[in-house]
């Protein structure tokens, strides 16, 4: 079973900031996508962004100019800082991995952590 340990989730007020961070087995790390994921409560689990193996990004567009998204190669770790929160921001932040040869053929091999939750609100 492979387990990617979410942390750095917690309270904040509006305009505030937090970092999360993913640590992943080295052999998935050195293959697999990364990425972060939220839930809001009521609606679906929808991608907030990504980085490749090769550091290629992409982020949904509420997010853009405020989340960055970066992955240590060393410490198989990668984080999402997240600046200018908002309270639409509150959502379990779930940490994915996936193998983007396998996606591309349609074949699972997601992999995701067990989720932290970001409260916005002041």
């Amino acid at each position: 079973q492979v387990q990617l340990v979410e942390s750095g989730g917690g309270l904040v007020q509006p305009g505030g900031s937090l970092r999360l961070s993913c640590a992943a087995p080295g052999y998935i790390f050195k293959i697999y996508t990364m990425g972060w994921y939220r839930q809001a409560p009521g609606k679906q689990r929808d991608l907030v962004a990504d980085i490749t193996k090769g550091d290629n990004t992409n982020y949904h567009d509420s997010v853009k100019g405020r989340f960055t998204i970066s992955r240590d190669n060393a410490k198989n770790m990668v984080y999402l800082q997240m600046n200018s929160l908002k309270p639409e921001d509150t959502a379990v932040y779930y940490c994915n991995a996936f193998d983007p040869n396998f996606r591309r053929v349609g074949i699972p091999s997601d992999y995701w952590g067990q989720g932290t939750q970001v409260i916005v609100s002041s």
